[in-house]
C-alpha cells in the first residue's frame, strides 16, 4: 500500500464506487440526518474559520459529503487504494464474519500462544515432574482434609479463595460435599496457574495470555455456576419450590428480547440523561460534527477566573462525571466556585470510519479549548482527562507546549495511561495478529460495536461481570437494584474504524507516545514539552488502566507531579463523591526534578487518608488558581459561541 506522506497508518482500501459510498451515508433507504433536526442549527456557523490559539494543519481531506445541511467535515488522511484481488476480498468478509463470532479475538493468536507454551513445556521435563508432584500434594491435602472434615465439619479449608473471589462465601460451602467440590475447584484452579507459568524459554507475552484464558475456561465451569453444585442455589430452589427457576428463565428472556430488540437492559428507564443524571444545568455553546461544548451555569456569585476543560473518553458517555445529584463531579466542582466545561463526544456511525486521532485532537481538544479560550479570554485553562480522553490531553498538551502554545494552567489526568508498555490485561491481546483481525470487522461495518467492546471489558473481570451475574439472575431469580452507574455502563457507546485502528496500532502496539515517535502535524510530541504542573489519579483495583501503568507519569517528565492513588476501579474509584461509604485515598507529590520512586515504595511508604479524593483536587486546583472574580458570561454571544440548547444536548442522546 501506498500511502501520503501525511498518513500516519496503513489502512484498508477506500471505496471507489459510488454505489459503495452510499452504504455509507444511507442505511435502509434513508440519509442517516439528525434525528434532532427540528432543533438543529447550521453546523456552518460552529465551523466558520477564526484566529486560532493553535497551529493549524493545512492538509485537506477529501470524503464523501453529508446528506443535510452544510457541514464543516475534517477529511481523512490521502491515501491510495492498493490493487484489490478477489483472493483479498474474500479473506477480509472471512475474517470480519468470524470475528463477530469470537467477539473479536482472533484465534491465530490464541493458537500461537498455546503451543509456544506447550512447546515449552514439552521440553522442560523438570517443570513436567514438578506439576506431577505438586498434582500428588494437592490430592493429598484434599484427601486429608476430606478426613478431617467428617470428623471435624470445621475443619480449616485446605485452600482459601483469593480475597477478591466471593464465589464461594455463602455457608453452604462449608457443609459436605459442596465443601470438597469447591475445594478441589481452588486446588485444580491453583494447579493451572502452575502449569501455565514459570516455563522456561516462554515469552512472558505467552505466558499471560495462555494464564489468563485458562483462568476464563475455569472460571465458566466453576461449581459455583451450576444448579446442582452450587448450594445456595439448591437451597433457595427448595425453599421456593422452582419458583427462581421460573423467574430466572423470565429475566433471561427479557435480557434476550432486549437485546435482540437493541434495548437497553431492565433497570435503565429510571435514569434519563438530562433529567435525573447529566442534569447538572448548563447550555451547549458550541457543536461541530464530533462534540458539542457544555458551559455549566455558575452557583456561587464569584468563582475562579480559570475554568475548567473536561476532556472524557470518548469510549463512554460524558456523564459519568455528572451522574446523580450528589455524586457528580462537575456539580462539585460547580458548587465550589470553578467554571467547568465539559465535551460530549458524537457517537459516531459508518459515515465517521474515516475518523482519526488527529481529527478527535483538532475537532475535539483543541477546538473545545479554542472556544474556552474566546468564552474567558485572557485566562489559562486547568485542563482535565478521563480514560482515553486523558491520553489525548496528554497528546495536545505535548502539542502546545512544543508549539509555544502556554493556555494551560495545569493537567489533570483520571485513569489515563501516557505508556502502554504494561498495560495489564487488556494489552494481552493487542498484537500485529489480533490488531489486523479486529481492523478487518471494523472495516466491514465501518466502526468496533458497542456489545463487541463491552464485551471486551466484562471478560476482564468475568466473575462479576458475566457468571456471577448469570447466577444471581437467572438461577437465583433476582435483580440487583440498579444505580446510576449501571445505568450509564448500559449506554453503550461505539468507535470509528481508523481512530481504533491508530490507537491500537500507535499507542498499544508501537507504543509511539512513551518513545516519541506519535507525530502531529508532521513532527514528534515529547512529554517534556509539557510545563505545566500534573495531577494523575490511579486506582487500585483498575483493569483498564492499572495504576502502576498510570503511576509511569513520574518517569516521563521532570515536572511537578501529584499522584493519587485511590481504592475503588476504573469507574467506582472515580465517581468517589464525599461521603461515599469506605472510601481511602494515598497523595503524594513529586517537586520538579524530584528523586523518583518506584510504585510499590511509594504505595507502602505514603499514609492513607479516608475519604473521597475530589476535595483533595479541588483544594489542588484552587491553589493554582487566581482570587475569585465575577462569573463569566454564558458563551460568547457575539461570536460563534453562543448558546444553542440546554445541556445536556443532544449528542449524549445517540443510540
Amino acid at each position: 500500500m501506498k500511502l501520503t506522506k501525511r498518513s500516519t497508518t496503513e489502512l484498508p482500501p477506500t471505496v471507489k464506487h459510488s454505489a459503495e459510498a452510499a452504504t455509507f451515508m444511507v442505511v435502509g433507504g434513508k440519509s442517516m440526518q439528525n434525528p434532532h433536526e427540528s432543533e438543529r442549527t447550521s453546523l456552518a456557523e460552529n465551523a466558520a474559520p477564526e484566529q486560532s490559539h493553535s497551529r493549524q494543519t493545512s492538509r485537506e481531506r477529501p470524503v464523501s459529503q453529508p446528506i443535510g445541511p452544510s457541514e464543516s467535515l475534517p477529511q481523512p488522511g490521502s491515501f491510495e487504494a492498493p490493487k484489490r484481488t478477489p483472493f483479498a476480498g474474500v479473506d477480509r468478509t472471512f475474517k470480519a464474519n468470524l470475528a463477530r463470532l469470537t467477539q473479536g479475538i482472533t484465534p491465530a493468536g490464541l493458537a500461537l500462544a498455546y503451543f509456544d507454551w506447550l512447546t515449552h513445556l514439552m521440553l522442560a521435563p523438570g517443570k513436567q515432574l514438578q506439576l506431577v508432584e505438586k498434582a500428588g500434594r494437592k490430592a493429598a491435602r484434599l484427601s486429608m482434609y476430606a478426613a478431617g472434615s467428617v470428623a471435624d465439619p470445621k475443619t480449616p479449608p485446605c485452600i482459601d479463595p483469593l480475597p477478591q473471589d466471593h464465589r464461594f462465601s455463602d455457608e453452604g460451602w462449608r457443609g459436605w460435599p459442596y465443601n470438597l467440590i469447591y475445594q478441589s475447584f481452588l486446588l485444580n484452579q491453583q494447579w493451572w496457574h502452575n502449569a501455565t507459568t514459570e516455563i522456561d524459554g516462554l515469552s512472558s507475552r505467552s505466558q499471560a495470555v495462555v494464564s489468563f484464558v485458562t483462568r476464563q475456561l475455569l472460571d465458566m465451569v466453576s461449581p459455583s455456576n451450576f444448579l446442582w453444585t452450587n448450594p445456595e442455589i439448591t437451597r433457595v430452589t427448595l425453599e421456593q419450590g422452582g419458583g427462581n427457576l421460573l423467574q430466572g428463565i423470565q429475566n433471561a428472556f427479557d435480557d434476550w428480547q432486549r437485546s435482540d430488540l437493541g434495548q437497553p437492559p431492565v433497570g435503565t428507564e429510571q435514569y434519563q440523561a438530562g433529567k435525573n443524571v447529566a442534569a447538572t444545568p448548563g447550555k451547549v455553546i458550541y457543536q461541530n460534527r464530533l462534540i458539542e461544548l457544555i458551559q455549566y451555569l455558575p452557583t456561587t456569585e464569584e468563582v475562579f477566573p480559570e475554568p475548567i476543560l473536561i476532556v472524557p473518553a470518548w469510549i463512554m458517555k460524558y456523564y459519568i462525571l455528572d451522574l446523580s445529584p450528589g455524586r457528580s463531579l462537575v456539580e462539585y466542582l460547580v458548587s465550589l466556585g470553578h467554571t467547568v466545561f465539559i465535551l460530549s463526544w458524537k457517537n459516531p456511525g459508518p459515515e465517521d470510519r474515516y475518523l482519526g486521532m488527529d481529527d478527535y485532537q483538532r475537532l475535539g481538544v483543541m477546538a473545545a479549548l479554542d472556544a474556552v479560550s474566546k468564552i474567558v479570554p485572557n485566562r489559562k485553562v486547568h485542563a482535565a482527562g478521563y480514560c482515553l480522553g486523558g491520553t489525548l490531553l496528554t497528546i495536545a498538551a505535548a502539542t502546545m507546549g512544543r508549539d509555544g502554545d502556554d493556555r494551560l494552567a495545569s493537567m489533570t489526568l483520571l485513569a489515563s495511561q501516557n505508556d502502554f508498555s504494561d498495560a495489564g490485561e487488556l494489552g494481552l491481546f493487542i498484537s500485529e495478529s489480533q490488531v489486523s483481525y479486529l481492523e478487518h470487522m471494523m472495516w466491514d461495518q465501518g466502526y468496533l460495536d458497542t456489545h463487541q467492546m463491552a464485551g471486551a471489558f466484562h471478560i476482564l473481570r468475568s466473575n462479576d461481570l458475566i457468571w456471577s451475574r448469570m447466577v444471581h439472575n437467572y438461577m437465583l431469580g433476582k435483580r440487583k437494584p440498579f444505580n446510576d452507574l449501571m445505568a450509564w455502563n448500559a449506554d453503550l457507546t461505539r468507535m470509528p474504524y481508523r481512530m481504533h485502528s491508530e490507537y491500537l496500532r500507535r499507542l498499544f502496539l508501537r507504543n509511539d507516545l512513551a518513545t516519541g515517535r506519535y507525530v502531529v502535524n508532521d513532527r514528534p510530541v515529547w512529554f517534556g514539552d509539557i510545563r505545566v504542573p500534573c495531577f494523575a489519579v490511579g486506582t487500585v483495583m483498575d483493569h483498564v488502566a492499572p495504576w502502576r501503568s498510570v503511576y509511569k507519569i513520574h518517569l516521563q517528565e521532570c515536572r511537578e507531579v501529584t499522584f493519587v492513588l485511590t481504592s475503588g476501579g476504573h469507574n467506582t474509584g472515580i465517581v468517589s463523591e464525599p461521603g461515599h461509604p469506605r472510601c481511602q485515598f494515598q497523595i503524594g507529590t513529586r517537586v520538579p526534578n524530584g528523586a523518583y520512586r518506584d510504585p510499590d515504595s511509594w504505595q507502602t511508604e505514603t499514609p492513607y487518608t479516608e475519604g473521597s479524593w475530589w476535595p483533595a483536587w479541588e483544594a489542588w486546583l484552587a491553589q493554582r488558581s487566581g482570587e475569585k472574580v465575577a462569573p463569566p458570561s454564558l458563551g460568547a454571544p457575539e461570536s460563534r459561541y453562543r448558546p444553542r440548547r440546554d445541556a445536556p444536548g443532544i449528542y449524549v442522546l445517540q443510540r
